[in-house]
């Protein structure tokens, strides 16, 4: 049992990364996290030996981020907040990697929860189509779709974000 819950702890900051790349908002990432664990730590027993708690709880939380979004669009609240002061950035990028590191998580933050999802469990997390599709809860071609559709929405405003910084305002 002790085996099963180390492994669990070990998957913390993965779970973590994808709760806030669900929800921008730091807090309401660690409350999903923190739901996903005891909802874990309740049903250690459907978790089968020898493998890896990854998937489970990745599928775990999917359902729970969704569960709650179902939650919030009946009660007509405002399903994704924005970020907080303190996560935004401080001080201007002084290297271009991290303006263009900025831009793309500013990106990846505008498109559709649905696609963002498939994006990172995919391209960050590194799961298998078939993997991320399972989690996910749906057919792989639609798995397929959402990603192709994201990194298209990725690459206009990313193109739209590239066009705004090359244009300088010149007064008279």
């Amino acid at each position: 049992m002790d085996e099963k819950k180390a492994a669990i702890l070990g998957e913390i900051p993965r779970l973590r990364r994808y709760a806030r790349s669900l929800l921008r908002d730091r807090d309401s990432a660690d409350d999903l996290v923190q739901d996903c664990l005891e909802r874990a730590l309740l049903r250690l027993e459907s978790w089968q030996t020898g493998e890896s708690p990854r998937r489970w709880l990745f599928t775990i939380m999917h359902h729970l981020f969704i569960d709650q979004m179902r939650k919030v669009n009946r009660r007509g609240e405002a399903a994704i907040l924005p970020l907080d002061a303190n996560e935004a950035q401080a001080v201007p990028a002084e290297q271009a990697e991290n303006a263009a590191s900025r831009e793309i998580i500013d990106a990846l933050q505008a498109i559709s929860p649905d696609r963002r999802a498939a994006l990172v469990m995919v391209a960050i997390e590194g799961f298998s189509y078939a993997e991320a599709a399972n989690i996910l809860g749906v057919p792989a071609g639609t798995l397929m779709s959402r990603i192709a559709r994201g990194r298209e929405e990725l690459r206009g405003l990313l193109d739209d974000t590239a066009r705004r910084r090359s244009i300088r305002i010149v007064e008279k």
